[in-house]
């Protein structure tokens, strides 16, 4: 049966299905990373994104489209977390104002509805960048102006015909960002956004398991989207990666052909071609069957074959570790919140911090809220109001600490009324000591911005850690479990097997003739001793530069050190 128009309630089924389809895909979304890294992110922050827009629709007493669209809208964009989640956000923003214009949709109704969501979105980053979430976005709504006007197009084909433009899109992400093609990768965001649209396609064909949604329903809390233990419902056993060193005719028609039998045999699938060599992802029960095909093309190289039965055991035990270990940073950070009943002052300041030495830090410069998040716990806009709502001043410095964060503490500011939220932009927990520092009580909240943004640009950030895959990044190899030093705006800086010798090298890249000092922060992998030893070789290398070693018991990072 066709289906040519949509009422609220559909919608909102719709919408819970595209959160459930994010969620269980969300794993794999955070290992398109383009540095191999052990933080990425993007599948979660988009899901805690949409999972706190479904906390909205669930407590809805009546479904109409607008209360519908406001749910979506608020719950969303208090929730959003991570540059992919604002950006999220903002998609339904726009695709809300449109859809309350209406009391059903059709395709037309459809197609404005995706055009003004790209547009919102596109307006809400100061410099959108293509290849990303947004080229998919806009690839789709393009589609949908094209063939909204068919009257005979169900919208069953019409969702279809969408959904397959903004596969082409996505996989040509890579042609458009450089950095996502040398690492052989697609735009993550821009696969979450596909793996929402096709959770929502998969609820108007019926594709979709009715009690899953059911279950949720009326409940008025967030869906349980933690993974289980339970793998029985797995589809498909074995995560199959390889190169395929292309020697034999290969083409668009191929490469078409390719994909299908891949999807014929498991799902999960990515081709990437790229000159002479093919880059192929799929989860399947026969690893053998996509290996022989891959050989019709050409030799083969980098074959990675993980039972994801077994991964996941294992990823529970090291999330269980981590669940811990967060837990316990929470409780010795905890005497470092906002107290009730402060002063009433001028200014003041909320920092994000990722360890809590780092919130000792910031609180002994004056911080007067402390948000525990950083690159692996990326506080939301809803995080960043609550603690400047605690703050007991007139004007509210944020400070981000990471360019993921920027994003969702912009949006916190059009969410405060009774108090002026200024974000100064720090990229980097220095960048954020920094800011602190130069901050001046007798300036004005506006001067104090341009002089703590200006004071910023000086500090030069490195930051030690370990990489989770194989890759090859500015012409340096990189291999699993390698120790990589990255610097500002993820250039990689070193690579090697020592965590002192690479945290030296980044330094030694850093300092230059007008550098007067290094300040190592220490994470909670790293011992007090062995930062010792690592601050005092820096002062046996550099005798006219000072030295400070900090314990910032930050998760991931070995070492986070500055310049300046």
């Amino acid at each position: 049966m066709s289906t040519m128009i949509l009422d609220a309630q559909t919608v909102k089924t719709m919408f819970l299905a595209a959160a459930s389809n994010l969620e269980r895909n969300k794993s794999w979304i955070n290992d398109l990373n383009v540095f191999p890294v052990p933080d990425g992110d993007t599948g979660t922050n988009m899901t805690l994104t949409v999972l706190s827009a479904v906390k909205e629709i669930q407590a809805l007493e009546e479904v109409s489209f607008e209360t519908l669209a406001k749910a979506i809208s608020s719950g969303s964009l208090r929730g959003a977390r991570g540059n992919s989640g604002v950006i999220t956000s903002q998609l339904f923003r726009g695709l809300c104002k449109e859809m309350t214009e209406h009391t059903e949709l059709d395709k037309a109704a459809i197609s404005a509805a995706m055009k003004r969501a790209t547009e919102t979105a596109y307006k809400a980053v100061m410099k959108p960048r293509e290849g990303t979430i947004l080229t998919v976005a806009r690839g789709m709504s393009e589609k949908a102006e094209e063939l909204s006007s068919d009257p005979d197009l169900s919208l069953e084909d019409f969702i279809a015909a969408i959904i397959e433009h903004g596969d082409v899109t996505l996989e040509h992400t890579p042609e458009l960002l450089p950095v996502l093609k040398q690492a052989g990768v697609v735009d993550s965001g821009g696969q979450g956004l596909m793996q929402l649209v096709k959770g929502a396609y998969a609820a108007l064909t019926g594709q979709f398991d009715e009690n899953e949604i059911a279950e949720h329903e009326g409940s008025g809390a967030a869906l349980d989207f933690a993974e289980t233990s339970d793998m029985g419902d797995i589809t498909f056993l074995y995560c199959t990666e390889f190169l395929v060193n292309v020697e034999k005719p290969y083409d668009e028609l191929e490469e078409y052909s390719f994909k299908q039998y891949l999807e014929s045999i498991g799902d999960c699938v990515v081709v990437v071609s790229d000159d002479d060599i093919i880059k192929v992802h799929v989860h399947t029960n026969d690893p053998g069957l996509a290996i022989q095909k891959g050989l019709s093309y050409g030799s083969l190289s980098r074959m990675k074959i993980d039972n994801m039965r077994e991964e996941h055991e294992e990823k529970l035990i090291r999330e269980a570790s981590k669940i811990a270990k967060e837990q316990k940073n929470a409780a010795e950070a905890s005497t470092l919140k906002t107290p009730v009943n402060k002063p009433h002052k001028p200014y003041g300041f909320v920092a994000v911090a990722p360890g809590s030495g780092l919130a000792a830090i910031f609180t002994d410069l004056g911080a007067d809220g402390i948000i525990e998040g950083g690159q692996t716990m990326n506080p939301s806009a809803e995080d960043v109001v609550k603690a400047v709502e605690g703050v007991n001043a007139d004007v509210v410095y944020v400070l981000p600490n990471n360019s993921n964060i920027i994003l969702a503490a912009e949006q916190a500011t059009y969410l405060v009324s009774d108090k002026t939220v200024k974000v100064v932009p720090t990229k980097t927990v220095p960048q954020g000591i920094t800011a602190m520092i130069s901050f001046d009580e007798g300036m004005s909240a506006d001067e104090n911005l341009e002089a703590m943004t200006e004071a910023i640009a000086a500090v030069r950030t490195g930051q030690i850690t370990y990489a989770v895959r194989d890759t090859s990044i500015d012409g340096k190899e990189i291999h699993e479990n390698d120790i990589m030093g990255l610097g500002d705006h993820s250039t990689l800086l070193a690579v090697g097997n020592d965590i002192e010798e690479v945290a030296k090298q980044v330094v030694a890249a850093m300092v230059d003739e007008d550098s007067s000092v290094i300040s190592v922060y220490f994470g909670d992998m790293i011992t007090e001793d062995e930062a010792e030893r690592l601050g005092c070789q820096l002062e046996a290398a550099y005798p006219d530069m000072d030295v400070e070693v900090n314990s910032g018991k930050q998760p991931v990072y070995y070492y986070i050190i500055s310049v300046e």
